[in-house]
């Protein structure tokens, strides 16, 4: 594990690789599992704010269930996600030639909005677990990002470095500065460990 202030992170986000590859994917992150996006509390209000000019954006069926559900849902356990269509793909996804993307991220590309999207969403295959005194950032497993982790592979991106921008946006410019460090200095320790 690495530490850095008040987040433990685990080893695989060094070691592991990952590039997203929505060719052969289709975007399935956003339709898949048993819930919809996680959503953090300060996020739940951008929610609220960006709505209508995130609207064009989405399709009829995720129009409909915003307006049927609300910007977002709260669980039973008090936190928060996105609200699904039929209990499957993400009320905010839109489909471009067969691949599922995020309408809010496209009206941010259209500089409608100045919020990327979720943090969960643009962290993914991190996900972070909060506890009282530390967040725990963990890479998540799903057979479905298996044409990331071969993509990964085979440009020799790790996660931590595919991940920069939102990492950074998560926890700062000198967070990440301490992490790619903190990974470079534990390599050369194993390197001078086969020698």
């Amino acid at each position: 594990m690495i530490t850095i202030d008040n987040t433990v992170i685990s080893e695989d986000i060094a070691d592991k690789f990952f590039v997203c590859d929505l060719a052969k994917c289709k975007g399935a992150c956003c339709v898949e599992g048993d819930g919809g996006a996680p959503v953090d509390q300060d996020e739940v209000m951008i929610l609220k704010s960006i709505y209508k000019k995130v609207k064009p954006y989405l399709s009829k069926q995720g129009q409909e269930a915003i307006e049927e559900q609300g910007t977002y849902i709260r669980e039973q356990d008090g936190t928060y996600s996105t609200p699904l269509i039929a209990g499957k793909e993400c009320a905010y996804s839109l489909y471009d030639k067969g691949i599922l993307k995020c309408g809010i991220e496209q009206a941010y590309y259209d500089k409608k909005i100045d919020w990327k999207k979720p943090i969960s969403c643009h962290l993914y295959p991190i996900r972070i677990t909060k506890y009282e005194h530390y967040d725990a950032l963990n890479y998540d497993r799903w057979n479905i990002c298996s044409p990331a982790c071969s993509n990964g592979r085979e440009l020799g991106v790790p996660i931590y470095q595919f991940l920069k921008e939102p990492l950074i946006r998560k926890y700062g410019e000198g967070w990440y500065k301490t992490l790619t460090l903190k990974i470079k200095k534990g390599r050369a320790v194993t390197e001078a460990k086969k020698k």
